[in-house]
């Protein structure tokens, strides 16, 4: 049987459920409150990471852009980028070929950050990785220059050329994107991988925290009322769930959230000042994995067993996809911050494994119940 995954989410996708329920309260059965419309909307994560957009000048993200690129892990990714960013003049005339050709450098650069073996998030613009319906779009034909932050911008110049695309960016596609959909929504789930950047390393565990608080601070946080309906629905129940958890131990489980509770602390206490409940969940959608016991040299470890996908490694061994193994991919530490000070090098690798079989009507999940109870509990009662 040829078990898959499905594809990563490309382009928005939209589903409406309707939930008939009996309610428990005496007014809500006597008001006849026995459904819920349940829109949900669907879009690539990176997305979300050109919400900060919103509030930067064209100089400012060059600046900060180019300015992140000088340090390792992404300095060693950028030589291509590095080499032709020196070669250009902010001030000479404008050149299209120019252009295409920077912007060309600047989105191999962004996929490089994005590879497993450094698992970088904070990479906008998303859609330079995912362009869903603009692909090959002159509005994506821009990319950063070695400016001030407070440069000026000489009319008819590179760099209003480039400035000029950007801000078309975020008019056309940043702000109709927030507007059309965060606009219309009381809760979000934003579903994060974080085995990734703890397999790729304690900078890549900071990046992802970057970019989730950047992310949240965007959201629009608050306590719904009928007021706030008239001027905009406000999200008042966030829950960021740290995806696959089903490649560790559940020993592990309350270790993840609390890494990711640590790295969105800052941020989620902001949004709870402002009216909004936020959450973190160690979820998994599809259980690929169960647990088994291992004894290795008299010790006795905690290990996930299932298929891996074919060509996944660790510790020299191959996975032909076809042969089931047991595997112990680390623990995670008790202290969340050790995810941050690089003691970790080494002492973790999370491999992919195939879906499972199917045996019944629905496939194993971790928490998924937990997940929607959050998001939808209260409107049930």
């Amino acid at each position: 049987e040829d078990r898959r995954w499905p594809e990563g989410t490309r382009y928005i996708s939209q589903l409406r459920l309707t939930l008939e329920f009996t309610p428990r309260g005496f007014l809500a059965r006597r008001l006849g409150r026995n459904h819920l419309h349940l829109d949900i909307v669907d879009y690539p994560g990176e997305w979300l990471l050109d919400l900060p957009l919103m509030h930067m000048t064209y100089a400012q993200w060059s600046a900060a852009t180019v300015e992140a690129s000088r340090f390792l892990p992404r300095l060693a990714l950028a030589a291509p980028w590095h080499q032709h960013l020196a070669s250009l003049d902010a001030t000479a005339i404008a050149d299209e070929a120019v252009a295409i050709r920077a912007a060309e450098l600047f989105t191999t650069y962004l996929a490089r950050c994005r590879a497993d073996d450094v698992s970088l998030s904070a990479l906008p613009p998303g859609r330079f990785l995912m362009p869903g319906d603009f692909a090959g779009s002159p509005l994506l034909a821009f990319a950063p220059l070695d400016i001030a932050a407070d440069a000026t911008i000489a009319p008819g110049s590179l760099a209003a050329l480039m400035e000029r695309r950007y801000r078309a960016y975020v008019a056309r596609i940043v702000k109709p994107f927030f507007f059309s959909q965060f606009a219309r929504l009381d809760r979000q789930i934003v579903l994060v991988d974080v085995l990734a950047p703890l397999n790729a390393g304690a900078t890549a565990v900071g990046d992802l925290g970057q970019a989730l608080a950047q992310v949240l601070a965007c959201f629009r946080q608050g306590g719904n009322s009928p007021l706030s309906r008239l001027l905009g629905r406000r999200i008042d129940r966030v829950l960021f769930a740290a995806t696959k958890a089903d490649l560790l131990h559940h020993e592990s489980h309350d270790r993840l959230e609390a890494i990711l509770d640590l790295l969105l602390a800052e941020a989620a206490g902001r949004a709870e000042q402002a009216g909004a409940i936020v959450a973190t969940i160690a979820l998994s959608t599809i259980r690929a994995t169960r647990e088994a016991k291992v004894r290795q040299k008299g010790a006795e470890l905690d290990c996930i067993a299932g298929v891996p996908e074919k060509n996944e490694m660790i510790a020299g061994t191959r996975f032909d996809g076809e042969t089931e193994a047991a595997i112990f991919p680390g623990d995670l530490p008790k202290e969340p911050r050790l995810a941050l000070d690089g003691s970790l090098e080494g002492h973790l690798k999370f491999v992919r494994f195939r879906p499972p079989p199917r045996e019944g009507e629905a496939f194993p999940h971790i928490r998924l119940d937990r997940a929607l109870d959050f998001l939808l509990g209260d409107r049930l009662s």
